[in-house]
């Protein structure tokens, strides 16, 4: 059974990539375009490919130059497919987005709020953290004084670890107040990091790969540690305890701190972002190769499967170790940083 399972998870990655390898051929001559492929899988969409060719088709939300809203189906925009004036480009600074033409027949692009692949995968990965932590909760309720078994006894066991051994460790009599939030962020993440590397729906999104959601993660830190910060913190920033020629009259130690502040986010952001990108784009690698060495005969594209195969499930054995961590470290870096500005 674990074999058959193994078997599933490659067919289920080569699915994709191979049906977009076809279309694209069509398109091109037969040509593999593997900067199309990357492109394709790693940003976000306005549909939901599935394995076996169909799609799911999501609203979109635009507001013309005119100020007037158009919602419809991503269905209408598929291929070389026109709505209300609004198209998917293929190419230049909006490629793979959604655009519409003004008056004067430039191209331009509109106030886009609609509901893409990025943001229904959000909603699930918030939906399945709620999920877990109030079922967890409905059983203590239930049941005080008997320990969970199965399911929650594995979410008892990473509450347990990451509360115990990281937040209260670290933020001492804080924790209780911290824990909520450090809590539903390392849920959030870690599923959202699982969930990528499930190419079939409801997975497949690159959520934590997309450096406008991380930036958001990284500003929620960043506004909880800021608003939380002590007196001693912003003392600390403003007037540090050096020299008064490092204050005054040039405050160099002022501003450093104010860019220490800054750079904290951003590490957060870049480091979670970089890492889950990374291993989606070795998987695809992987995976595409088969395609790229196929013109070079039948020989050859089998060794490349069989080889592409293997180190595509030591890849994906390898990024789930790297969804867990990645989860692991914004939460422990996020409450370091809380920790110090509540000294």
């Amino acid at each position: 059974m674990y074999q058959l399972r193994n078997i599933f998870l490659v067919l289920s990655l080569l699915a994709p990539v191979a049906g977009y390898g076809h279309a694209t051929g069509e398109k091109e001559a037969g040509e593999f375009n593997l900067k199309e492929v990357l492109f394709t899988h790693l940003g976000d969409e306005y549909s939901w490919e599935l394995p076996w060719g169909a799609s799911i088709h999501l609203p979109v939300i635009v507001r013309d130059f005119a100020g007037e809203w158009h919602c419809f189906s991503s269905g209408y925009l598929e291929g070389d497919g026109e709505r209300e004036g609004f198209y998917i480009a293929r190419e230049g600074s909006h490629a793979h987005k959604v655009v519409g033409r003004d008056e004067a027949g430039d191209e331009y692009r509109p106030l886009d709020l609609s509901i893409t692949k990025n943001v229904v995968a959000i909603g699930i990965g918030a939906l399945l953290t709620a999920c877990m932590i109030f079922a967890l909760s409905r059983y203590y309720r239930r049941n005080r004084f008997k320990a969970p078994r199965k399911g929650a006894g594995f979410i008892e066991l990473l509450v347990e670890m990451v509360y115990k051994e990281v937040i209260v460790e670290v933020l001492e009599k804080d924790a209780r107040r911290f824990g909520p939030y450090l809590l539903t962020l390392f849920f959030f993440i870690l599923l959202s990091n699982v969930l990528g590397m499930i190419v079939m729906f409801p997975g497949g999104a690159n959520v934590t790969g997309n450096i406008s959601v991380t930036l958001v993660l990284a500003l929620c830190t960043f506004v909880v540690v800021n608003v939380s910060g002590t007196r001693h913190y912003w003392r600390e920033i403003f007037w540090p305890d050096v020299p008064l020629w490092l204050k005054v009259p040039l405050p160099l130690m002022p501003i450093i701190e104010l860019f220490g502040v800054i750079t904290k986010p951003v590490a957060l952001m870049v480091r979670l972002c970089a890492n889950m990108m990374g291993g989606h784009l070795i998987s695809l690698v992987l995976v595409s190769l088969i395609f790229l060495l196929g013109a070079m005969g039948s020989v050859v594209m089998g060794g490349t499967i069989v080889v592409s195969i293997i180190f595509s499930l030591f890849m994906n054995v390898l990024h789930l170790l790297i969804a867990f961590i990645q989860a692991y470290v914004f939460m422990m870096l996020s409450t370091i940083f809380i920790r110090l500005a509540r000294e």
